[in-house]
């Protein structure tokens, strides 16, 4: 009888939502105990390898440390651990669900059988339930037992769907990413900053910041909307709102036939009819309309196809044109059965955000029922062979026609935008050809919407996808704003054990006397340029979060010591200037398998691995093992050290013009390459009015920084001389009451 082994126990899991030691993104650790496991590798356990790729095939497509197709396939046939197998079942399955992730380590621990694994995880319910399944059917598959892969992949795919960004906000977000500007999600839906502090622009959906609530409230009354738009000389169909169907007969007969009936401000061409000619669809139109919004309109109907333009900024960015939607009679199947086998079969059709088009439920789609019954038939209805019978006529735009659009009807659509008040707005217009102007083929705007959804532009039926997102982001962050980065503030970062606190107090001060509100978060506290806001100790993930959503931050110093990069990471993806200070504290850190000083550089390079290309780490050079960071860093680099004579400062400055800040002859200098300017003597450089002497480390740390923030050296002379170092009184009563 083959042998049963016990489950891997998940000893700790912990979110990394931030920058870390194993990558610049989010992450989720585990701690795994392997137990009796760990005298078993994969090519110890018979059928495992054979049972995984029948379940999960694409784990085939996986390079591992191969660096080639088939690279996993070959390390499980040569015999690799149960915590690394793991690793990419857990990463399959969350490519199966939607949410592909290509990152993935798995390491071991100074304890026999232990071993830290970690993957990419941009949301960490969705990794823990990714984790939970794929821990279930690796034992499954060790113990030869039955696995539901289906099921297991539905639960990950439910918390995907459940969680993570719906595709409008995500296409968005992603271009912002591209373009280096960070993201920060506000909420469980779809409200997110792009950028840090002041410099921060927020989206929710297709929506910004500068999106009116005046000008949303005006584009959900489609009456007031058309009288605005009529008055500015965009062409519309004659219309008015209605109370009851006999309204409804009434004035379709003052409008004229054919007529179209639709709510006032529904949305997605829901209980929208068209082309309607007798009393009883228009009246029966109207208890289709009815339900969907808070009134019903008869308008005029104008014939042509209907069209969705975004305009993005009074700008045209793409446009889609729609469908009529029919089935074709075989003779034998139903209308209901013809939908689901030629057009429910549609993989562009779905229920969830992410389809471009909706399934079709002709047992519960009033509208579809309708335009059935104008044609003599219902949902049971057998429908000749070769007969056509029309399902929508609307509500499917799925066609890309931007690169068509008459320059005359994108200045139509931009002006309709921009008379109801929209930076972003989706431009509903019926038109015959929309390569020409609207007015010499009788065609007319028919809605404004604010917020609308992007997917027909980014996954169009027929035609290439637009790059709507890179739009938006253009937007908000024009590319010739002379503010660059776009989105960034200067963020200052603080790591290590020597000081740190007050070094990030001391260049937070500088920063505040250079004419930015600058927010701190140190061991000292949170603070608002002078104004300490939390007494505790804030040198950790959640305060410099609260400091980079704050909008009136112009700059932020955030201090952080290994342990905080070790339990959350980073809160920030890239900063303008990183100090490390020392490598100490590995005593301190048993629980994460830190035993020796050299293992604290993959901890405390992450402060140095997130520096802007134009930005500078600044490092303690008599430290051997911190001034060996400099080489990952992307920016410039500045040495600090009392000793000016160390061969890594000489040889540091002698390459490049490298900068440094020393002493020399009891005097601190700032030397770029062989040229030398003094800034002072210690004597000099003591802090307030009671010429406190400064810890000469520390002081040269924050210099550096400061400098690297180009900060005037006569501004640093004089905010060292008025930095107060001791906390005023009352804030220190406050502290403890």
């Amino acid at each position: 009888m083959a042998q049963t082994f016990d489950d891997i126990r998940l000893l700790r899991i912990q979110y990394l939502r931030g920058p870390n030691i194993w990558t610049y993104r989010p992450a989720l650790e585990v701690w795994l105990d392997l137990g009796a496991l760990e005298d078993y590798p994969s090519n110890r356990l018979p059928g495992l390898t054979e049972r995984l790729t029948a379940w999960l095939p694409a784990l085939r497509e996986h390079h591992c440390g191969v660096g080639e197709r088939g690279g996993f396939l070959q390390r499980l046939q040569e015999g690799t651990w149960c915590g690394h197998i793991l690793e990419h079942v857990v990463i399959e399955l969350l490519n199966l669900a939607g949410m592909p992730t290509g990152f993935g380590q798995t390491r071991s621990t100074s304890q026999h059988g232990v071993y830290r694994m970690v993957f990419r995880a941009r949301d960490e319910q969705v990794a823990r339930m990714a984790l939970v399944q794929g821990h279930r059917l690796l034992m499954a598959a060790i113990n030869d037992q039955p696995f539901d892969v289906a099921a297991a992949v539905a639960r990950v795919r439910t918390e995907v769907d459940e969680r993570y960004l719906g595709p409008s906000t995500a296409c968005i977000v992603t271009a912002a990413t591209e373009r280096g500007i960070p993201h920060i999600r506000l909420n469980d839906g779809n409200l997110v900053q792009l950028g840090y502090g002041a410099r921060q622009r927020r989206i929710w959906t297709a929506e910004s910041e500068f999106t009116s609530a005046i000008a949303e409230g005006i584009a959900c009354h489609k009456d007031l909307t058309k009288s605005l738009l009529q008055s500015c000389g965009v062409p519309i169909p004659e219309g008015r709102v209605v109370h009851s169907p006999e309204e409804a007969w009434e004035a379709a007969q003052d409008i004229g036939l054919p007529v179209v009936v639709k709510p006032s401000d529904g949305n997605h061409g829901r209980g929208v009819t068209l082309d309607l000619h007798e009393r009883e669809s228009i009246e029966a139109a109207f208890h289709v309309a009815q339900p969907e919004g808070s009134e019903v309109m008869v308008e005029r109907y104008i014939p042509g196809s209907e069209h969705r333009l975004l305009v993005v900024g009074s700008k045209v960015v793409a446009a889609a044109r729609g469908e009529v939607v029919c089935i074709t009679g075989n003779g034998t199947s139903t209308v209901a059965e013809l939908i689901d086998t030629q057009l429910n079969s549609d993989p562009r059709r779905g229920y969830e955000e992410e389809y471009p088009l909706e399934l079709i439920d002709v047992r519960s789609n009033r509208a579809v029922q309708l335009e059935l019954q104008r044609q003599g038939l219902d949902a049971d209805a057998v429908p000749a062979a070769g007969r056509q019978v029309v399902v929508q006529r609307n509500g499917n735009v799925a066609v890309d026609c931007t690169d068509e659009v008459h320059p005359e009807v994108a200045y139509t659509a931009a002006l309709a935008a921009k008379v109801v008040g929209l930076d972003i707005a989706g431009i509903d217009l019926v038109a015959q050809d929309i390569a020409r102007p609207l007015r010499e083929q009788g065609g007319a705007i028919v809605e404004v919407n604010a917020g609308p959804g992007l997917l027909m532009h980014l996954k169009p039926a027929v035609g290439a996808p637009q790059p709507v997102g890179q739009a938006i982001v253009e937007h908000l962050f024009p590319s010739d704003d002379a503010h660059a980065p776009a989105g960034r503030i200067p963020v200052v970062g603080v790591a290590g054990s020597r000081n740190t606190a007050l070094i990030a107090r001391l260049v937070a001060w500088l920063l505040h006397l250079s004419g930015r509100h600058t927010g701190l978060a140190c061991r000292a506290g949170l603070f608002l340029d002078r104004r300490r806001v939390d007494a505790a100790d804030s040198a950790h993930w959640e305060a410099a979060h609260r400091l980079l959503v704050n909008k009136m931050v112009q700059a932020a110093v955030i201090e952080s010591d290994a342990r905080a990069i070790l339990r959350d990471g980073l809160a920030y993806d890239r900063c303008q200037v990183g100090v490390v200070t020392d490598m100490e504290g590995a005593q301190d850190l048993p629980e994460y398998d830190i035993q020796e000083r050299e293992q604290m550089v993959k901890v405390l390079r992450t402060q140095v691995d997130v520096v802007l290309p134009e930005g500078a780490a600044v490092l303690h050079a008599a430290d051997p093992l911190v001034a060996g960071l400099a080489p990952l860093c992307d920016g410039s680099v500045v040495l600090y050290a009392q000793d000016p004579t160390l061969e890594v400062i000489v040889q540091h400055r002698a390459h490049d013009h490298g900068r440094a800040v020393l002493l020399r002859q009891g005097h601190v200098v700032l030397a770029t390459g062989s040229h030398e300017q003094v800034l002072g003597t210690l004597a000099e450089l003591c802090f307030g009015r009671n010429a406190v002497v400064p810890d000469t480390e520390a002081l040269l740390a924050a210099i550096g920084a400061a400098w690297a923030l180009d900060i005037s050296p006569d501004l640093i002379s004089a905010g060292i001389k008025t930095f107060e170092p001791a906390l005023p009184l009352a804030e220190i009563a406050s502290a403890r009451v």
